[in-house]
């Protein structure tokens, strides 16, 4: 599990971690004193599983901080922890998994925990990415494309983000469903993310360019097509 917990007060901060290790000693969570990091590390690092927000953060709004974590990471859940529980209401809006008034227990956290495992059974299918000690649960839907980098494989987000993984192209391939087609040796594509396929190479609603392999370029076209195909049905009803 990928957990955050944000707190302009070190002494928060510790008091959470003590009760995270109190319900499972296992766990450990990335801290922040700020929204500004968490949203940068977000941005430029990985997507949380759950963060625990302090709602009152000097110079920002733990609502609006919230805000950008769903439009960074729609899986992310959001707990909000406070003092007071004036902001309940600004909480259930933005769909927080949970609502802590501090001193945060153990319980508390396992609450927490549980509805975010609840809250994983939905019907969207979904795939755990495995880095280094690190462990990813992404839906399939926020998968753009996949391609070898050196010795490792980046996972390129909706968001923007590139998860890193160390993994082969064909274990991959056994996670993803029908709408993903392999282009080459290095690379998996969305085939809901492409604008247009061309002889040599597809090109994706972000702009990217990705190359198809000599070799297949025959049935990645077929693919494609065949895909486009069968998603007439769900098109006409729209």
């Amino acid at each position: 599990m990928h957990n955050a917990v944000c707190d302009d007060s070190r002494l928060s901060q510790v008091l959470f971690l003590n009760a995270l290790r109190e319900w499972d000693s296992t766990q450990y969570a990335e801290c922040f004193t700020s929204g500004a990091d968490l949203l940068k590390a977000m941005r430029e690092l990985s997507v949380f599983d759950i963060v625990f927000l302090d709602i009152y953060l000097p110079g920002e709004s733990g609502v609006d901080i919230a805000n950008q974590i769903r439009a960074l990471s729609s899986r992310t859940g959001i707990v909000f922890v406070t003092n007071s529980p004036d902001h309940a209401v600004d909480a259930w809006s933005l769909n927080a998994l949970h609502y802590l008034v501090k001193p945060i227990t153990a319980e508390g956290i396992g609450e927490s925990l549980r509805r975010l495992k609840n809250l994983s059974r939905d019907s969207r299918p979904m795939v755990l990415l495995n880095s280094g000690k690190e462990s990813y649960t992404v839906y399939l839907e926020e998968i753009v494309y996949i391609c070898s980098f050196r010795h490792a494989k980046e996972i390129h987000l909706k968001t923007g983000q590139i998860l890193r993984i160390w993994a082969q192209l064909e274990e991959l391939e056994e996670k993803l469903d029908q709408r993903f087609l392999t282009l080459n040796r290095g690379t998996i594509v969305n085939m809901e993310h492409i604008r247009r396929m061309d002889k040599e190479y597809c090109l994706l609603d972000d702009g990217t360019r990705l190359d198809l392999s000599r070799r297949r370029r025959e049935i990645v076209r077929e693919a494609y097509e065949a895909y486009l195909f069968s998603r007439l049905p769900e098109i006409n009803s729209l």
